[in-house]
């Protein structure tokens, strides 16, 4: 298939090339702001560029509730919704430029992996996963503020309020358990460290089923958006239009329900394991803190407890592991916790802290 059948698959119509002098600006730009926000991978701005000047730049028509840029590794190309002001294009090139440079190829030029993405099986695995990460690398670059957002009747804090925020939600609980450092390595340099990390931390089924659920995520809102697109071009209201209403609702409730149920698994998954490996005062702290810490990573819905009970009942298991180590005679050469808290007054001073659905949540989009 060329590259023409697959644009036109997709509803692309290109309008317009972008010249040399944007392309090399765009890619000094996106190699300058890569380095200053990723110090800690080395790497080399001049290379960068060059790479990233080779890219081919288009301006296109595209469908509604498409991303507003697209990269095509077939042609090396990023495809800019025509809409998009020039000043504003570098914003939406970093997360196709990180894209161009995750992609690996086999010999005869086919896409075997991008990032956190395999496409060497019969089916894909890691797609929503790697739009993720990516989106979440691009939030930082552009130095996107947090906001709160509500989606599908689901409210949580993030740096990508518009692009997969769902998505990133989860990846962003992902990566507060094994690091972000690991996240974007991976995610830039396309290998296992970060799947092999979250999966020692967790198990390998827990990654395996947080993967495909996000996966599950992403394609329920394409379909969605496809629905919606199909009911903009019927006048009027009619059997067929109720029925594509109906599949838009049972859609948004089973991504609502697979968000929570994968939330949970993630909680459960990692801090029960790391439960069972506290052997010391210090680390009875640490797990605390952490703990307490993932509040500021939820999403919540109306009447969600997990969290709050998961959080009490691993607190009152705690007071029990701290006594069983302190009457144990630990060894002396590890830190002891320096105040020694009313655990039960602890958390219930915590539970009047967790920020789950309250306060004012501004920008909030249904």
């Amino acid at each position: 298939m060329s590259i023409e059948s697959d644009l036109r698959k997709d509803g692309i119509e290109v309008t317009e090339k972008l010249d040399t002098l944007k392309i090399n600006s765009i890619a000094r730009n996106v190699s300058v702001k890569l380095c200053e926000t990723f110090p800690e991978f080395n790497l080399n701005q001049n290379e960068l560029f060059i790479k990233l000047s080779r890219l081919n730049m288009y301006k296109a028509k595209m469908p509604e509730g498409m991303a507003e840029a697209n990269y095509f590794y077939k042609n090396t190309s990023i495809y800019f919704n025509e809409h998009i002001q020039d000043e504003d294009l570098e914003e939406f090139a970093i997360h196709e430029c990180i894209h161009y440079l995750q992609e690996v190829k086999d010999k005869r030029n086919y896409l075997i992996r991008m990032g956190l993405c395999d496409y060497t099986e019969f089916k894909v695995y890691g797609l929503g996963l790697n739009e993720a990460a990516v989106q979440l690398m691009a939030s930082k670059v552009n130095g996107i503020p947090k906001e709160y957002v509500k989606y599908f009747g689901i409210s949580f804090e993030t740096i990508s309020p518009s692009y997969y925020p769902l998505e990133c939600c989860l990846v962003n609980q992902m990566a507060y358990i094994t690091g972000e450092d690991v996240l974007f390595e991976s995610t830039l340099n396309s290998n296992d460290k970060f799947k092999e990390t979250f999966s020692n931390l967790t198990s390998p089924k827990t990654f395996m089923t947080v993967q495909n659920a996000i996966d599950d995520i992403l394609n329920s809102e394409e379909e969605i958006i496809k629905l919606n697109n199909r009911i903009a071009t019927i006048d009027d209201r009619n059997r067929k239009v109720d029925g594509m209403l109906e599949k838009i609702d049972e859609l948004r409730s089973e991504i609502s329900l697979t968000f929570m149920r994968t939330q949970n698994l993630i909680i459960s998954s990692y801090f029960d394991k790391a439960f069972n490996s506290i052997s010391n005062l210090e680390e009875v702290e640490n797990y605390r803190r952490k703990l307490y810490t993932f509040k500021d990573y939820l999403g919540c819905t109306e009447g969600y407890t997990f969290f709050n009970d998961y959080y009490v009942n691993k607190m009152m298991d705690l007071e029990k592991k701290y006594n069983a180590i302190e009457n144990g005679e630990v060894e002396t050469a590890i830190k002891v916790i320096s105040k020694k808290e009313n655990i039960f007054v602890s958390i219930f001073k915590a539970i009047k802290k967790l920020i789950l659905g309250e306060g004012s949540k501004e920008n909030i989009n249904e």
